[in-house]
């Protein structure tokens, strides 16, 4: 049983558009904690295709000010998910 929690959102970027249209790709949002085989599991659930890799980047947050109170955003983490050739998701058509 996948955890659906693990996805936070898909990523609709410059540079995610480019890569799902040349290397059969989506990039997500993802948990700090989510593992790879947890992101396969959790994608393959929830929109029924089959995956051939998953890579993942943790990003830091940045730090930003307000007037006196500094504060940081927080740590995220990204997925790239290869899906397998003939399998796409539709979230990412027609953006």
């Amino acid at each position: 049983m996948a955890d659906y929690g693990l996805i936070t959102s898909p990523l609709i970027t410059e540079k995610g558009t480019l890569v799902s249209e040349k290397s059969n790709q989506v990039v997500f949002k993802v948990r700090p904690d989510a593992t790879k085989g947890a992101i396969r599991d959790a994608v393959e659930e929830l929109f029924k295709v089959s995956v051939v890799k998953v890579r993942t980047i943790n990003l830091m947050g940045k730090s930003r000010r307000v007037g006196k109170t500094a504060g940081k955003r927080p740590d995220w983490k990204k997925a790239y998910v290869t899906l397998k050739e003939g399998d796409r998701i539709e979230i990412f058509e027609g953006v």
